[in-house]
Protein backbone atom coordinates (compact mmCIF):
# COMPACT_ATOMS: atom_id res chain seq x y z
CA UNK A 1 0.00 0.00 0.00
CA UNK A 2 1.16 3.46 -0.52
CA UNK A 3 1.98 5.87 1.98
CA UNK A 4 -1.20 7.94 2.47
CA UNK A 5 -0.70 11.93 1.02
CA UNK A 6 -3.50 13.52 2.27
CA UNK A 7 -2.68 15.74 5.23
CA UNK A 8 -5.19 18.52 4.84
CA UNK A 9 -9.33 18.16 5.45
CA UNK A 10 -11.33 17.96 2.50
CA UNK A 11 -13.61 21.78 1.90
CA UNK A 12 -14.16 24.06 3.99
CA UNK A 13 -12.92 22.65 6.86
CA UNK A 14 -9.86 24.35 8.02
CA UNK A 15 -5.90 22.72 9.22
CA UNK A 16 -5.08 22.87 12.31
CA UNK A 17 -1.71 22.37 14.69
CA UNK A 18 -3.58 19.41 16.55
CA UNK A 19 -4.02 17.66 12.89
CA UNK A 20 -0.45 18.12 12.68
CA UNK A 21 0.26 16.98 16.04
CA UNK A 22 -2.07 13.83 15.43
CA UNK A 23 -0.30 12.88 12.33
CA UNK A 24 3.19 13.17 14.04
CA UNK A 25 2.23 11.06 16.59
CA UNK A 26 0.71 8.58 14.20
CA UNK A 27 4.49 8.70 12.46
CA UNK A 28 6.14 7.78 15.53
CA UNK A 29 4.30 4.25 16.39
CA UNK A 30 6.64 1.61 16.63
CA UNK A 31 6.78 -1.11 13.28
CA UNK A 32 5.94 -3.68 15.00
CA UNK A 33 3.59 -2.54 17.45
CA UNK A 34 0.23 -4.72 17.80
CA UNK A 35 -2.52 -3.75 19.88
CA UNK A 36 -6.11 -5.07 20.87
CA UNK A 37 -8.61 -2.79 19.27
CA UNK A 38 -10.94 -3.10 21.96
CA UNK A 39 -8.70 -3.28 24.96
CA UNK A 40 -7.33 0.30 23.96
CA UNK A 41 -11.18 1.87 23.14
CA UNK A 42 -11.99 0.59 26.87
CA UNK A 43 -9.00 2.24 28.26
CA UNK A 44 -10.45 5.39 25.74
CA UNK A 45 -13.54 5.00 27.38
CA UNK A 46 -12.48 5.22 30.90
CA UNK A 47 -10.21 8.34 29.94
CA UNK A 48 -12.89 9.85 28.21
CA UNK A 49 -13.14 12.98 29.97
CA UNK A 50 -9.14 14.00 30.19
CA UNK A 51 -8.93 13.08 26.10
CA UNK A 52 -12.15 15.38 25.75
CA UNK A 53 -14.54 13.11 24.09
CA UNK A 54 -18.21 12.72 24.30
CA UNK A 55 -20.42 9.95 24.49
CA UNK A 56 -21.80 10.02 21.04
CA UNK A 57 -18.24 10.54 19.86
CA UNK A 58 -17.15 7.29 21.13
CA UNK A 59 -20.25 5.31 19.53
CA UNK A 60 -19.01 6.80 16.49
CA UNK A 61 -15.31 5.67 17.26
CA UNK A 62 -16.86 2.10 18.06
CA UNK A 63 -18.56 1.44 14.98
CA UNK A 64 -15.02 2.50 12.88
CA UNK A 65 -13.15 0.16 14.82
CA UNK A 66 -16.43 -1.92 13.98
CA UNK A 67 -15.41 -1.66 10.20
CA UNK A 68 -11.80 -2.97 10.42
CA UNK A 69 -11.58 -6.92 9.77
CA UNK A 70 -9.42 -7.75 12.73
CA UNK A 71 -9.22 -7.43 16.13
CA UNK A 72 -5.44 -7.08 16.18
CA UNK A 73 -4.72 -3.60 14.93
CA UNK A 74 -1.31 -3.76 13.62
CA UNK A 75 1.00 -0.34 12.81
CA UNK A 76 2.54 -2.43 9.22
CA UNK A 77 -0.77 -3.01 8.79
CA UNK A 78 -4.29 -1.09 6.67
CA UNK A 79 -5.55 0.89 9.54
CA UNK A 80 -7.42 2.73 7.43
CA UNK A 81 -11.48 2.44 7.43
CA UNK A 82 -13.92 4.36 4.66
CA UNK A 83 -17.50 3.40 5.52
CA UNK A 84 -19.80 5.81 4.05
CA UNK A 85 -22.56 8.51 6.31
CA UNK A 86 -25.23 5.68 6.02
CA UNK A 87 -23.22 3.20 7.18
CA UNK A 88 -21.57 5.01 9.85
CA UNK A 89 -25.36 6.20 10.75
CA UNK A 90 -26.52 2.46 11.17
CA UNK A 91 -23.95 1.30 13.07
CA UNK A 92 -23.91 4.34 15.23
CA UNK A 93 -27.69 3.18 16.45
CA UNK A 94 -29.63 5.96 13.74
CA UNK A 95 -27.92 8.90 14.86
CA UNK A 96 -28.54 12.17 12.72
CA UNK A 97 -26.41 13.16 9.78
CA UNK A 98 -25.42 16.53 11.53
CA UNK A 99 -25.01 14.68 15.21
CA UNK A 100 -22.24 12.48 13.24
CA UNK A 101 -20.20 15.20 11.34
CA UNK A 102 -19.88 17.26 14.70
CA UNK A 103 -18.56 14.18 16.72
CA UNK A 104 -16.51 13.08 14.32
CA UNK A 105 -14.75 16.53 14.50
CA UNK A 106 -14.73 15.85 18.20
CA UNK A 107 -13.06 12.41 17.38
CA UNK A 108 -10.49 14.32 15.11
CA UNK A 109 -9.82 16.94 18.03
CA UNK A 110 -9.40 14.89 20.63
CA UNK A 111 -6.44 12.93 17.83
CA UNK A 112 -7.97 10.16 18.05
CA UNK A 113 -8.68 9.27 14.19
CA UNK A 114 -7.06 11.00 11.07
CA UNK A 115 -8.84 11.87 8.23
CA UNK A 116 -7.41 11.34 4.70
CA UNK A 117 -9.63 12.52 2.68
CA UNK A 118 -9.66 12.22 -1.20
CA UNK A 119 -9.57 14.67 -3.85
CA UNK A 120 -13.38 14.92 -4.02
CA UNK A 121 -13.82 14.31 -0.56
CA UNK A 122 -15.25 10.93 -0.74
CA UNK A 123 -14.41 7.83 0.98
CA UNK A 124 -12.98 4.96 -0.87
CA UNK A 125 -10.00 2.34 -1.43
CA UNK A 126 -8.21 1.73 -5.02
CA UNK A 127 -7.08 -1.78 -5.10
CA UNK A 128 -4.31 -3.08 -7.40
CA UNK A 129 -3.94 -5.80 -9.88
CA UNK A 130 -3.81 -8.63 -6.92
CA UNK A 131 -6.39 -7.68 -5.02
CA UNK A 132 -4.26 -5.49 -2.78
CA UNK A 133 -5.51 -1.97 -1.37
CA UNK A 134 -3.18 0.71 -3.21
CA UNK A 135 -4.28 3.95 -1.64
CA UNK A 136 -7.40 4.11 0.91
CA UNK A 137 -9.38 7.30 1.89
CA UNK A 138 -11.31 7.55 4.68
CA UNK A 139 -10.33 7.33 8.79
CA UNK A 140 -6.90 6.55 9.92
CA UNK A 141 -6.81 4.48 13.28
CA UNK A 142 -2.99 5.22 13.10
CA UNK A 143 -3.30 7.70 16.60
CA UNK A 144 -5.23 3.87 18.47
CA UNK A 145 -1.94 1.91 17.87
CA UNK A 146 0.82 4.83 18.66
CA UNK A 147 -1.07 6.25 21.71
CA UNK A 148 -2.15 2.80 22.98
CA UNK A 149 0.28 3.23 26.00
CA UNK A 150 -0.81 7.19 26.75
CA UNK A 151 -4.47 5.90 26.56
CA UNK A 152 -3.95 2.88 29.21
CA UNK A 153 -1.92 5.12 31.40
CA UNK A 154 -4.77 7.44 31.16
CA UNK A 155 -7.04 5.22 31.94
CA UNK A 156 -5.50 3.86 35.42
CA UNK A 157 -4.81 7.88 36.08
CA UNK A 158 -8.56 8.51 36.11
CA UNK A 159 -9.25 4.75 37.59
CA UNK A 160 -6.84 6.36 40.57
CA UNK A 161 -8.26 9.33 41.23
CA UNK A 162 -11.80 7.85 40.93
CA UNK A 163 -10.91 5.46 44.03
CA UNK A 164 -8.92 8.28 46.23
CA UNK A 165 -12.66 10.49 45.64
CA UNK A 166 -14.70 7.53 46.95
CA UNK A 167 -11.85 7.20 49.52
CA UNK A 168 -12.17 10.70 50.47
CA UNK A 169 -16.06 10.44 50.77
CA UNK A 170 -15.97 7.46 52.48
CA UNK A 171 -13.86 8.85 55.40
CA UNK A 172 -15.74 11.95 55.74
CA UNK A 173 -19.15 10.06 55.85
CA UNK A 174 -17.76 7.79 58.82
CA UNK A 175 -16.63 10.89 60.21
CA UNK A 176 -19.19 12.59 60.43
CA UNK A 177 -21.78 9.75 61.62
CA UNK A 178 -18.52 8.80 64.06
CA UNK A 179 -18.78 13.06 65.80
CA UNK A 180 -22.74 12.81 65.76
CA UNK A 181 -23.22 9.57 67.79
CA UNK A 182 -19.95 10.25 69.89
CA UNK A 183 -21.62 13.64 70.94
CA UNK A 184 -25.14 12.14 71.86
CA UNK A 185 -22.92 9.48 73.70
CA UNK A 186 -20.75 12.44 75.82
CA UNK A 187 -24.38 14.05 76.43
CA UNK A 188 -26.47 10.89 77.25
CA UNK A 189 -23.88 10.02 79.56
CA UNK A 190 -23.37 12.94 81.09
CA UNK A 191 -19.65 13.29 80.18
CA UNK A 192 -18.49 16.79 81.52
CA UNK A 193 -17.14 18.60 78.49
CA UNK A 194 -17.88 21.99 76.29
CA UNK A 195 -20.72 19.86 74.06
CA UNK A 196 -22.52 22.87 72.83
CA UNK A 197 -18.87 24.02 71.39
CA UNK A 198 -18.32 20.56 69.44
CA UNK A 199 -22.00 20.83 68.04
CA UNK A 200 -20.80 23.93 66.39
CA UNK A 201 -18.07 23.07 65.05
CA UNK A 202 -19.55 20.33 63.47
CA UNK A 203 -22.25 22.29 62.01
CA UNK A 204 -20.03 24.68 60.61
CA UNK A 205 -17.65 22.50 58.92
CA UNK A 206 -20.61 20.13 57.76
CA UNK A 207 -22.08 23.31 56.70
CA UNK A 208 -19.16 24.29 54.20
CA UNK A 209 -19.53 20.18 52.38
CA UNK A 210 -20.91 21.44 49.01
CA UNK A 211 -23.24 19.16 46.71
CA UNK A 212 -21.07 18.03 44.68
CA UNK A 213 -17.15 18.74 44.94
CA UNK A 214 -13.63 17.43 43.73
CA UNK A 215 -11.51 15.25 45.79
CA UNK A 216 -9.14 17.99 46.95
CA UNK A 217 -12.35 19.56 48.80
CA UNK A 218 -13.33 16.53 50.59
CA UNK A 219 -9.84 15.20 51.66
CA UNK A 220 -9.68 19.37 53.46
CA UNK A 221 -12.87 19.36 55.02
CA UNK A 222 -12.10 15.69 56.29
CA UNK A 223 -9.02 16.26 57.78
CA UNK A 224 -10.31 19.16 59.62
CA UNK A 225 -13.52 16.14 60.67
CA UNK A 226 -11.17 14.33 61.81
CA UNK A 227 -9.01 16.65 64.05
CA UNK A 228 -12.48 17.21 65.62
CA UNK A 229 -12.96 13.87 65.94
CA UNK A 230 -9.97 12.80 67.77
CA UNK A 231 -10.75 15.65 70.49
CA UNK A 232 -14.12 14.11 70.97
CA UNK A 233 -12.27 10.99 71.48
CA UNK A 234 -9.48 11.64 73.78
CA UNK A 235 -12.17 13.60 75.95
CA UNK A 236 -14.46 10.09 76.08
CA UNK A 237 -11.55 8.08 76.58
CA UNK A 238 -10.37 10.04 79.02
CA UNK A 239 -13.51 9.96 81.28
CA UNK A 240 -13.87 6.08 80.56
CA UNK A 241 -10.76 5.74 82.16
CA UNK A 242 -11.16 7.80 85.42
CA UNK A 243 -14.52 5.92 86.11
CA UNK A 244 -14.67 3.55 89.01
CA UNK A 245 -14.23 -0.17 87.02
CA UNK A 246 -16.66 -1.83 89.80
CA UNK A 247 -19.44 0.85 88.86
CA UNK A 248 -18.95 0.23 84.99
CA UNK A 249 -21.95 -2.26 83.83
CA UNK A 250 -19.09 -4.69 82.02
CA UNK A 251 -19.06 -5.83 85.79
CA UNK A 252 -22.00 -7.45 86.93
CA UNK A 253 -20.95 -6.91 90.41
CA UNK A 254 -22.50 -9.05 94.02
CA UNK A 255 -25.73 -8.58 93.87
CA UNK A 256 -27.06 -8.21 97.28
CA UNK A 257 -29.69 -10.54 98.71
CA UNK A 258 -33.05 -10.21 96.52
CA UNK A 259 -31.45 -9.49 93.44
CA UNK A 260 -32.64 -12.84 91.79
CA UNK A 261 -35.56 -11.97 90.35
CA UNK A 262 -36.65 -15.63 89.54
CA UNK A 263 -37.55 -15.93 92.73
CA UNK A 264 -39.14 -19.36 93.69
CA UNK A 265 -42.60 -19.54 94.03
CA UNK A 266 -44.80 -20.44 96.85
CA UNK A 267 -44.96 -24.29 95.80
CA UNK A 268 -41.23 -24.25 95.50
CA UNK A 269 -40.10 -23.13 98.67
CA UNK A 270 -39.28 -26.20 100.56
CA UNK A 271 -36.55 -26.76 97.39
CA UNK A 272 -32.81 -26.39 98.19
CA UNK A 273 -31.73 -23.08 96.64
CA UNK A 274 -29.76 -23.34 93.37
CA UNK A 275 -27.23 -20.97 91.57
CA UNK A 276 -28.93 -18.58 89.48
CA UNK A 277 -26.75 -18.99 86.42
CA UNK A 278 -27.01 -22.88 86.49
CA UNK A 279 -30.60 -23.35 85.28
CA UNK A 280 -31.23 -26.66 86.31
CA UNK A 281 -33.82 -28.96 84.53
CA UNK A 282 -36.67 -28.37 87.25
CA UNK A 283 -36.13 -24.57 86.91
CA UNK A 284 -36.59 -24.80 83.73
CA UNK A 285 -39.46 -27.06 83.73
CA UNK A 286 -41.22 -24.25 85.94
CA UNK A 287 -39.84 -21.38 83.54
CA UNK A 288 -41.69 -23.34 80.24
CA UNK A 289 -44.74 -23.71 82.88
CA UNK A 290 -45.39 -20.26 83.00
CA UNK A 291 -48.70 -18.92 81.57
CA UNK A 292 -47.92 -17.89 78.09
CA UNK A 293 -50.15 -15.14 78.10
CA UNK A 294 -48.95 -11.38 78.09
CA UNK A 295 -48.86 -9.73 81.52
CA UNK A 296 -51.62 -7.04 82.32
CA UNK A 297 -50.28 -3.65 82.46
CA UNK A 298 -52.37 -3.61 86.00
CA UNK A 299 -50.57 -5.86 87.27
CA UNK A 300 -47.41 -4.57 86.27
CA UNK A 301 -47.97 -1.32 87.98
CA UNK A 302 -49.28 -2.88 90.99
CA UNK A 303 -45.87 -4.37 91.46
CA UNK A 304 -44.00 -1.79 90.07
CA UNK A 305 -45.20 1.47 91.80
CA UNK A 306 -42.62 3.94 91.54
CA UNK A 307 -42.96 3.86 87.40
CA UNK A 308 -45.67 6.01 88.45
CA UNK A 309 -43.93 9.11 89.68
CA UNK A 310 -42.02 8.97 86.12
CA UNK A 311 -44.75 9.43 83.95
CA UNK A 312 -44.99 12.94 82.53
CA UNK A 313 -48.18 14.39 83.62
CA UNK A 314 -50.40 11.61 82.97
CA UNK A 315 -51.16 8.19 84.29
CA UNK A 316 -49.64 5.16 82.52
CA UNK A 317 -52.32 3.59 80.31
CA UNK A 318 -50.84 1.87 77.71
CA UNK A 319 -47.42 0.14 77.30
CA UNK A 320 -46.22 2.60 75.01
CA UNK A 321 -46.45 4.80 78.72
CA UNK A 322 -44.80 2.64 80.74
CA UNK A 323 -41.80 2.30 77.74
CA UNK A 324 -41.66 6.39 78.22
CA UNK A 325 -41.35 6.10 81.33
CA UNK A 326 -38.57 3.17 81.28
CA UNK A 327 -36.48 5.63 78.95
CA UNK A 328 -36.85 8.25 82.17
CA UNK A 329 -35.82 5.42 84.48
CA UNK A 330 -32.90 4.46 82.68
CA UNK A 331 -30.34 7.04 82.92
CA UNK A 332 -31.32 7.52 86.82
CA UNK A 333 -30.29 3.72 87.26
CA UNK A 334 -26.97 3.88 85.28
CA UNK A 335 -28.21 1.69 82.63
CA UNK A 336 -25.95 2.87 79.49
CA UNK A 337 -27.47 3.36 75.82
CA UNK A 338 -26.27 0.05 74.93
CA UNK A 339 -27.37 -1.69 77.57
CA UNK A 340 -30.88 -0.53 76.97
CA UNK A 341 -30.98 -1.34 73.24
CA UNK A 342 -29.73 -4.59 73.38
CA UNK A 343 -32.51 -5.34 76.23
CA UNK A 344 -35.16 -4.43 74.14
CA UNK A 345 -33.74 -6.17 71.00
CA UNK A 346 -33.86 -9.02 72.47
CA UNK A 347 -36.59 -9.08 74.91
CA UNK A 348 -38.80 -6.59 72.71
CA UNK A 349 -39.97 -2.93 73.94
CA UNK A 350 -43.21 -3.80 76.57
CA UNK A 351 -40.85 -6.99 78.09
CA UNK A 352 -38.05 -5.48 78.44
CA UNK A 353 -39.59 -1.93 79.94
CA UNK A 354 -41.32 -4.50 82.59
CA UNK A 355 -37.89 -5.67 83.02
CA UNK A 356 -36.33 -1.75 83.86
CA UNK A 357 -39.50 -1.04 86.06
CA UNK A 358 -38.81 -4.18 88.34
CA UNK A 359 -35.12 -3.54 88.47
CA UNK A 360 -36.26 -0.09 89.59
CA UNK A 361 -38.97 -1.18 92.08
CA UNK A 362 -35.93 -2.74 93.64
CA UNK A 363 -32.83 -0.54 93.25
CA UNK A 364 -31.66 -0.57 96.50
CA UNK A 365 -31.30 -4.17 96.50
CA UNK A 366 -29.25 -3.90 93.10
CA UNK A 367 -25.51 -3.05 93.42
CA UNK A 368 -24.86 -1.69 89.42
CA UNK A 369 -28.43 -1.63 87.66
CA UNK A 370 -26.87 -2.09 84.62
CA UNK A 371 -24.94 -4.99 84.73
CA UNK A 372 -27.58 -6.97 85.84
CA UNK A 373 -30.33 -5.90 82.81
CA UNK A 374 -27.54 -7.71 80.76
CA UNK A 375 -27.46 -10.36 82.69
CA UNK A 376 -31.04 -11.00 82.86
CA UNK A 377 -30.60 -10.21 78.89
CA UNK A 378 -28.51 -13.04 78.32
CA UNK A 379 -30.33 -15.43 80.38
CA UNK A 380 -33.23 -14.29 77.75
CA UNK A 381 -31.47 -15.25 74.83
CA UNK A 382 -30.71 -18.58 76.26
CA UNK A 383 -34.63 -18.76 77.06
CA UNK A 384 -33.87 -19.24 80.70
CA UNK A 385 -35.78 -15.69 81.65
CA UNK A 386 -39.59 -14.84 82.29
CA UNK A 387 -40.71 -11.53 83.45
CA UNK A 388 -43.74 -13.46 85.23
CA UNK A 389 -41.59 -14.48 88.29
CA UNK A 390 -39.87 -11.61 88.88
CA UNK A 391 -43.31 -9.40 88.91
CA UNK A 392 -45.17 -12.24 91.34
CA UNK A 393 -42.10 -11.84 93.67
CA UNK A 394 -42.54 -8.38 93.74
CA UNK A 395 -46.56 -8.54 94.18
CA UNK A 396 -45.80 -11.65 97.19
CA UNK A 397 -43.39 -9.02 98.65
CA UNK A 398 -46.11 -6.48 98.64
CA UNK A 399 -48.63 -8.69 100.05
CA UNK A 400 -46.48 -10.23 102.99
CA UNK A 401 -45.25 -6.71 103.68
CA UNK A 402 -48.68 -5.64 104.29
CA UNK A 403 -50.00 -8.51 106.58
CA UNK A 404 -51.40 -7.69 109.80
CA UNK A 405 -49.69 -7.76 112.61
CA UNK A 406 -50.73 -10.38 115.44
CA UNK A 407 -53.77 -9.89 118.39
CA UNK A 408 -52.44 -9.27 121.89
CA UNK A 409 -52.87 -12.63 123.74
CA UNK A 410 -56.11 -11.23 125.37
CA UNK A 411 -57.78 -12.03 122.07
CA UNK A 412 -58.56 -9.83 118.95
CA UNK A 413 -59.16 -5.95 119.29
CA UNK A 414 -62.76 -5.17 119.75
CA UNK A 415 -64.24 -1.50 118.57
CA UNK A 416 -68.54 -1.72 119.62
CA UNK A 417 -68.17 -5.20 120.69
CA UNK A 418 -67.11 -6.45 116.78
CA UNK A 419 -63.75 -7.96 115.76
CA UNK A 420 -61.99 -4.64 113.93
CA UNK A 421 -59.72 -5.26 110.70
CA UNK A 422 -56.79 -3.32 110.57
CA UNK A 423 -55.99 -0.87 107.59
CA UNK A 424 -53.03 -2.78 106.65
CA UNK A 425 -54.90 -6.20 106.36
CA UNK A 426 -57.45 -4.23 104.00
CA UNK A 427 -55.02 -2.61 101.77
CA UNK A 428 -53.99 -6.55 101.26
CA UNK A 429 -57.55 -7.70 100.92
CA UNK A 430 -58.02 -4.97 98.36
CA UNK A 431 -54.83 -5.44 96.86
CA UNK A 432 -55.79 -9.29 96.25
CA UNK A 433 -59.10 -8.26 95.11
CA UNK A 434 -57.85 -6.60 91.92
CA UNK A 435 -55.44 -9.30 90.68
CA UNK A 436 -58.23 -12.00 91.32
CA UNK A 437 -60.30 -9.29 88.92
CA UNK A 438 -57.74 -9.23 86.33
CA UNK A 439 -58.63 -10.76 83.06
CA UNK A 440 -56.97 -13.98 82.20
Amino acid sequence: MQTPLSTTPFGRRPMTLGMISSQLAAKAKPETAIVHKWHVFQHIKEARQVLGATDRALTILHALLSFHPETALEADGELVVWPSNEQLMARANGMPPTTLRRHLAVLVDCGLIIRRDSPNGKRYARKGQGGEIEQAYGFDLAPIVARAEEYKTLAGAVQAEKKAFRVAKERLTILRRDIVKMIDAGLDEGVPGNWKRFQQAYQEIAGRIPRTAPRQILESLGGEMEKLWREIRELLETFAKTQNPDANESHSGCHIQNSNPDLPSESERGLPKEDEAGGNAAANHNLRSLPKRELPLGIVLDACPNMRWLSKGSEIRHWKDLVAAAELARPMLGISPSAWREAREVLGDQQAAITLAAIHQKADQINSAGGYLRSLTDRAKDGKFSVWPMIMALLRAKLDGSKPTPPPAGGPARFGGKPTQTGAYQASAELRASIARRPK
